[in-house]
């Protein structure tokens, strides 16, 4: 996803199996309220993990198991009048630049609604693209594809107008780098582009294209998804040309089935990335299932068994997940 060619860029297949994310069954958010206008929701994100890489394959190496907490995060979000509200997420967790937990404002953003149909924002937020939520709180299943760093944009500070047509929206961003959120330099621009149908319920189709000038990266992004009777289908694909002539591509489908507390997740996951040459510098594969239970209103359990196949770029590996998301 658009979700960073940026700093996250640098994060390899090994870090994104066994990076933190979440559940099937939806968990509640109580946005409390805190004073006119002022409310506060957020979430606490626990896990133990083993990634066992397959000593015998190319960068094979030692078996991981570690435990504690992912992340935390309050999200402060303020309604004013004649339009205006605003939205400051405070996270305690791994930092932009991947260098360990800290504290840090992950998104700080105001908002003008000029209609119901119509708004405008500025400041720093989370691009739109991609099918897979940046938070534990969005996803379906414990890790989040690994491929998100090549194919979405990320948070992003600049300025972005949002056209909620019902069934048609679209969306358009102008910032100073669509994938490093701590890019303030306004010479060489990112560009966002977005549009969404939603012709029934049920049935929602995104598509997105993606122009950093910076990175001289263009990408574009594309799913559909559909959900009935507890069951939701969906399908990505992504294709995107970088600088010096590299390129890479990637598609994942996954279902996910929820009934009462019980939640399960099966999703498959294929990219490639290659340099100017059109050698391959990463080519994997990954099959996760992931079941989940509701233990209350706030609190859900997810596990997560993943096999990934590294044809290059590091070893084939398996990672087995256990995972509290509490949210308030």
């Amino acid at each position: 996803m658009g979700h960073q060619l940026k700093t996250k860029t640098t994060r390899n297949i090994i870090a994104a199996a066994i990076a933190v994310a979440v559940g099937a069954v939806p968990v509640a958010h109580a946005d409390i309220e805190l004073g006119q206008g002022l409310s506060v929701a957020g979430f606490a994100d626990m896990s133990i993990y083993n990634f066992n890489p397959d000593g015998d394959g190319e960068g094979g190496g030692n078996n991981i198991t570690a435990a504690g907490i992912d992340q935390f995060e309050m999200d402060f979000m303020f309604a004013g009048a004649n339009g205006i509200s605003a939205r400051v997420d405070v996270e305690y967790g791994e930092n932009f630049e991947g260098s360990g937990d800290t504290t840090f404002v992950e998104q700080a953003y105001v908002t003008k609604a000029f209609s119901d149909q119509f708004s405008v924002k500025f400041g720093r937020f989370l691009s739109y693209s991609g099918w897979e939520a940046e938070e534990p709180t969005g996803l379906f299943q414990y890790s989040g594809s690994g491929y998100a760093p090549y194919f979405y944009g990320y948070y992003q500070n600049g300025v972005s107008a949002y056209y909620d047509g019902g069934k048609f929206d679209l969306m358009a961003s102008v910032v100073t780098s669509a994938f490093n959120p701590n890019d303030r330099d306004a010479e060489d621009l990112g560009y966002e582009l977005g549009a969404a149908i939603t012709p029934f319920e049920g049935l929602t189709a995104k598509a997105f294209y993606i122009k950093d000038e910076d990175s001289d990266s263009e990408i574009i992004n594309a799913w559909v998804s559909y959900s009935l009777n507890g069951f939701t289908f969906a399908g990505e694909y992504n294709t995107a040309d970088y600088a010096g002539g590299a390129d890479g591509d990637g598609f994942l489908v996954m279902g996910n089935y929820a009934a009462g507390k019980f939640g399960i997740t099966l999703r498959y996951v294929d990219f490639d990335i290659k340099d100017g040459l059109g050698n391959s510098t990463l080519k994997t594969s990954s099959i996760t299932l992931s079941p989940s239970y509701k233990a209350s209103d706030n609190l859900l359990i997810v596990a997560e068994v993943r096999q990934d196949n590294v044809d290059v770029g590091g070893p084939d590996a398996t990672s087995f997940a256990l995972e509290a998301l509490f949210t308030f």
